[in-house]
C-alpha cells in the first residue's frame, strides 16, 4: 500500500483532509473521515473481488481514500465536493514519487471515480462503478442516531445491511 500512503502523506492531502475534519467536528450526520474512506475502501475491494473485476487493491484504495477529499470545499466556498475532489487528486496523483506513482490509465480511472461518486453517469467505468457502490452500501442509517433528524431522501438511507 505504498501507494496509498504516499497520496496520504502529500500535503494537499494533509491540508485538504484537516480542513474537512474540523468543517465536520460537530456534525451529526455521517461523517466524511478515514473510517469512512476506509469503508468505502473495504466495500469496493469486496465487491471487486466477488466480480471478478481485477482491480489492484492500492488503486481501489487510493480513489476511495480521495472520494471525499473535496468535501471540506463544498463547505466552504459551496463548490461540489466530487468536483473539487477531482481536480485535488488530479494534483496529488500527478506529484507522486515517480518510483511509486500510478500509471497514466490508473490515475485516469482514479479520478474518473472521484467525479462520479455521488451520481453515477452512463457510461461510468467500473471502478467508478464501485466506488459509487461502495459509498453508497458503506452508510448505516439504520444505526445513526442522527437518523430522525437526516433530510436524505428515505429511498437513499441504508435501513438494512447491503454488503
Amino acid at each position: 500500500m505504498e501507494r496509498v500512503n504516499a497520496v496520504m502523506s502529500h500535503p494537499l492531502y494533509k491540508e485538504y483532509y484537516s480542513r474537512l475534519e474540523k468543517a465536520e467536528k460537530d456534525r451529526i450526520f455521517c461523517r466524511h473521515q478515514m473510517s469512512h474512506l476506509l469503508d468505502v475502501a473495504r466495500i469496493a475491494y469486496i465487491l471487486n473481488l466477488e466480480n471478478a473485476d481485477g482491480f489492484r487493491k492500492d488503486v481501489i484504495y487510493a480513489a476511495a481514500v480521495l472520494h471525499d477529499i473535496g468535501k471540506s470545499l463544498q463547505y466552504e466556498e459551496g463548490i461540489p465536493h466530487e468536483i473539487a475532489g477531482e481536480e485535488i487528486a488530479g494534483k496529488i496523483l500527478a506529484e507522486l514519487p515517480k518510483e511509486i506513482t500510478f500509471s497514466e490509465e490508473e490515475k485516469t480511472e482514479i479520478i474518473a471515480a472521484v467525479r462520479g461518486h455521488r451520481r453515477l453517469r452512463k457510461n461510468a467505468g467500473r471502478l467508478e462503478q464501485l466506488l459509487y457502490e461502495a459509498d453508497k452500501a458503506s452508510r448505516v442509517c439504520f444505526a445513526c442516531p442522527a437518523q430522525r433528524e437526516c433530510n436524505w431522501e428515505k429511498e437513499k438511507k441504508n435501513m438494512e445491511i447491503k454488503i
